[in-house]
């Protein structure tokens, strides 16, 4: 594969395995071991973490929900140097049954990833999240 076709595989990896609950597939085919994550469009505050942290945060966050389904898109990949930049649009949504006022809400952003090249193949290093907006029950209630 072209690193191109590697990098958009890679993104589509962050999205399939985060929906599946993937977290040794994110930890160990996806993440550096350590990554700058930045979703402060959410709140927060950015730092850089352990794949396994952020794991754990996100599996923490989404055990109440029954359904997560991230859909990214229109890549622009640049790269030079073992280095890449990838810009995506995504949208995710999460799905709750129990909700009482509405089973689902859904985030719109995109995702600024930077990957490198290590011997195991490109590892997302930092990850930074630009909400634009939120819709639908924001808080699953």
């Amino acid at each position: 594969m072209t690193d191109r076709e590697q990098l958009t595989e890679l993104a589509n990896k962050l999205f399939i395995y985060t929906d599946s609950r993937n977290w040794a597939g994110l930890q160990n085919e996806v993440f550096n071991p350590m990554v700058f994550l930045d979703m402060t469009s959410l709140g927060g505050s950015a730092a850089e973490l352990s794949a396994q942290t952020i794991c754990e945060m996100w599996a923490e966050g989404f055990k109440d929900l029954d359904a997560v389904n991230h859909l990214g898109g229109n890549y622009l990949i640049e790269t030079a140097n073992n280095e890449a930049n990838i810009f995506a649009y995504a949208t995710a949504t999460h799905y709750k049954e129990s909700a009482q006022h509405g089973k689902t809400r859904e985030f719109v952003g995109t995702y600024d990833l930077k990957a490198k090249r290590v011997k195991k193949g490109w590892r997302i290093y930092s990850f930074v999240y630009h909400l634009k907006y939120l819709s639908g029950n924001v808080d699953l209630s």
